[in-house]
């Protein structure tokens, strides 16, 4: 029985590591923000989002700047205008400033959320992508990058995912 013991004692003592070794070959790692940006679909699809911003950005600055002309003015009629006048003008203009600023809100939720769909859209294709490569070479876990506090080079497989990523999935559609 004493022999049994030892003998069982010893292949655990052998075995655990060797466990170690393949549980530690068996985890790669994927940076997920290098997906998002590198591949074809995910550049595209920043590249939309960058336009949109950059192009409602300028519209609110015209609008901006043409509300600050208009503000000018009105201050500079003060004297001019009676009381009641005055405060009629300068309520429209908050009016038209608060308008301005809900509008701006409302363009930036809209942006907001397209980025969210993007994303979204990416990581469901992404995933099966993920699956089969892991099914293919006997990965047991794939974990975000960034979750990653260090590890070997030769465990990421970022690259690898975004050349297929950029075979199988060619844009993100986001209207």
């Amino acid at each position: 029985m004493k022999d049994l013991l030892k003998i069982i004692s010893f292949l655990l003592i052998i075995a655990i590591p060797f466990e170690k070794k393949l549980l530690a070959n068996d985890i790669y790692f994927v940076d997920y923000s290098k997906v998002m940006n590198e591949s074809t679909a995910g550049k595209k699809a920043q590249d939309y989002l960058k336009s949109l911003l950059k192009n409602s950005n300028k519209k609110f600055s015209e609008t901006a700047k043409k509300l600050k002309d208009e503000e000018n003015k009105i201050i500079s009629q003060k004297n001019a205008l009676s009381k009641e006048e005055y405060k009629k003008k300068a309520d429209a203009l908050r009016k038209k400033v608060f308008e301005l600023n809900k509008e701006r809100e409302k363009s930036i939720k809209e942006v907001a959320k397209k980025r969210k769909k993007a994303g979204d859209e990416m990581l469901k294709n992404l995933n099966p992508i993920l699956g089969n490569y892991m099914k293919e070479n006997n990965i047991s876990v794939v974990i975000d990058k960034k979750n990653v506090l260090m590890g070997d080079k030769k465990f990421e497989i970022t690259s690898q995912i975004i050349e297929i990523l950029n075979k199988e999935f060619k844009s993100i559609n986001l209207n």
